[in-house]
C-alpha cells in the first residue's frame, strides 16, 4: 500500500469511496473546492488502485483540522485509515499545530474507537450537526512541538 498526494485524475474515485462510507457526503465540486485551495489531500492506493483518502488544514493558526477520511469498504481493517491518519497528523505537526480537532457521527462508534487509538479524546457533543439531524463528536489531539502529546 501507498500513500501519496491526491491529483484531479483521483477525484472521480475519492467521491465514489465518500458516498460509501457517508449517509451525507460532500460533494463531487466540495472535493475539487477542496483542493483547489490547497487542503492537505492524500490518497492510499493498492497496486494503483485508490482505496482511500484523507482532507485536513490548518483551520485556525495552531488548529488542525481532519475534514474527511474514508477508505473503501472493502479495504477496511488493512491499514489503509492508519496509514493516512498518521501520515496527516505528521503533516499537520510540522506546521506548528497545537491541537488537531475532526468531527464523527455520534452513531459511529467504531470511529470514535479509531481515533482513541491514536489519542484523540472527546471535547463535546455538538447536537444536530448532520443534516440528517444526527449529533456529530468533536475530537482533539494535543500536540506538542511538532510531537504527539500523551497527557
Amino acid at each position: 500500500m501507498k500513500v501519496r498526494k491526491f491529483v484531479p485524475n483521483d477525484l472521480k474515485r475519492v467521491y465514489e469511496i465518500e458516498n460509501m462510507s457517508f449517509n451525507h457526503s460532500y460533494g463531487i465540486n466540495m472535493f475539487q473546492q477542496l483542493y483547489n485551495m490547497g487542503v492537505g489531500f492524500l490518497v492510499a492506493e493498492e497496486e494503483g488502485y485508490v482505496i482511500g483518502y484523507v482532507i485536513f488544514w490548518v483551520k485556525y493558526e495552531f488548529q488542525g483540522h481532519i475534514i474527511s477520511i474514508a477508505v473503501d469498504k472493502n479495504y477496511r481493517r488493512l491499514g489503509a485509515g492508519t496509514d493516512l491518519l498518521v501520515r496527516a497528523i505528521a503533516i499537520l505537526s510540522l506546521l506548528d499545530i497545537d491541537t488537531i480537532y475532526l468531527e464523527v457521527n455520534e452513531n459511529n462508534q467504531g470511529a470514535v474507537e479509531f481515533y482513541r487509538q491514536f489519542n484523540f479524546k472527546i471535547d463535546r457533543v455538538v447536537p444536530g450537526y448532520y443534516d440528517n439531524g444526527d449529533g456529530a463528536i468533536v475530537m482533539y489531539l494535543p500536540l506538542r512541538k511538532g510531537k504527539v502529546s500523551h497527557d
